[in-house]
């Protein structure tokens, strides 16, 4: 937990039956990171990656039609990279531009943060098996940090099969 109480760190452990390149390839690649971004049944028409230190990112996912077809972006600053072993990064909700919006702006609850940072460990544990850990700080506790969870967790499962299936 964070200093501050009204605020957690959300953890994420995934093994994945991926050689640590292909986990690694499948977040900083823009072709790839398309295929699986966003939870079950979202698609990701666009996806822009300015791979270094200081580079800017934009992610955009759209839901199902059934759903609404709403699209939403997302976009951040990568500050730390080490291959295949670490990456750091912020994420605030954005325009089409990459121009961060206040997510009151576009109808998400009080309790959606303004900016969110990432930390991801990349950890081989054999040579096709891969520990995965993703830590999201800054969100407040609430239920839109139990869909954070759900949607990570369900974009997880997409890039498991996709990037899975890529591989084989």
């Amino acid at each position: 937990m964070n200093q501050n109480s009204n605020t957690q760190e959300l953890v994420i452990t995934r093994i994945l039956d991926l050689p640590i390149a292909w986990v690694w390839k499948g977040w900083t690649d823009p072709k790839l990171v398309a295929l699986w971004w966003g939870p079950a049944h979202y698609t990701s028409p666009r996806c822009e990656i300015d791979f270094r230190v200081g580079g800017k990112y934009l992610f955009c996912m759209q839901a199902p039609l059934e759903q609404g077809g709403q699209v939403y972006y997302n976009t951040g600053i990568y500050t730390k990279i080490v291959p295949e072993e670490r990456l750091e990064f912020t994420q605030s909700l954005s325009d089409a531009d990459g121009i961060p919006i206040d997510p009151a702006d576009v109808g998400m609850p009080p309790d959606f943060p303004k900016e969110v940072q990432f930390i991801m460990e990349f950890k081989a544990l054999s040579d096709t098996k891969t520990e995965l850990t993703i830590i999201e700080y800054n969100w407040t506790m609430g239920q839109m940090s139990k869909y954070a969870v759900m949607g990570m967790n369900q974009s997880l499962d997409k890039f498991a099969s996709i990037i899975g299936s890529l591989h084989r």
